[in-house]
């Protein structure tokens, strides 16, 4: 008797319509800037997770619920895909991201990417400088602390610059960077 008392059940899923699909977006908007395909994307995940629930739901006419929601939010300026890659692309500048790494983060939100080659562009983007940053943020190559430590950690230094999709001559230019006196 206690162990039933102690048990504790999941609330049912709450039925999905359209005004709840549209409830969900908004707030969805209110805490993240979106793009179209991405906001999409939630709402489905929503609709395929009260679907698993509920095997008798019809999912394509919360889908067709899904597109009208959307293109509305669009129409009303509540999503941008144009308003998003410009913030995207400024964040992932400021944070020392190479622009093959914006490149692809955008392209999975579904941003095209000649748009986001026109925004890099427009942005002054510069390899070095972004690497640069990137190596500061993480203590790494010129600014470890004793060159013992950067000369042994050399090839751990070149691997993260690597992954974060920088090129290999940027990588050794700021590898050989030593800064004297505290500069």
């Amino acid at each position: 008797m206690i162990e039933d008392t102690l048990k504790k059940t999941k609330p049912k899923p709450k039925k999905i319509t359209k005004s709840r699909l549209k409830n969900i977006g908004l707030y969805y908007l209110e805490r993240f800037e979106s793009s179209t395909k991405n906001l999409k994307d939630v709402l489905k995940r929503r609709v395929d997770k009260y679907a698993y629930q509920n095997p008798e739901f019809n999912k394509d006419e919360a889908y067709g619920f899904v597109d009208e929601i959307v293109c509305e939010f669009e129409n009303s300026g509540y999503v941008s895909d144009t308003r998003f890659a410009e913030l995207k692309v400024r964040d992932y500048l400021s944070a020392g991201k190479s622009a093959r790494y914006i490149k692809t983060k955008l392209k999975s939100k579904g941003i095209d990417e000649s748009s986001v080659d026109a925004l890099i562009d427009a942005q002054d983007y510069d390899p070095k400088s972004a690497a640069l940053r990137l190596a500061q943020k993480k203590h790494i190559g010129p600014f470890r602390i004793n060159e013992d430590d950067r000369k042994l950690n050399m090839k751990k230094d070149l691997g993260i610059l690597l992954r974060a999709g920088f090129d290999y001559d940027t990588i050794t230019d700021i590898l050989a960077i030593t800064f004297e006196n505290g500069e």
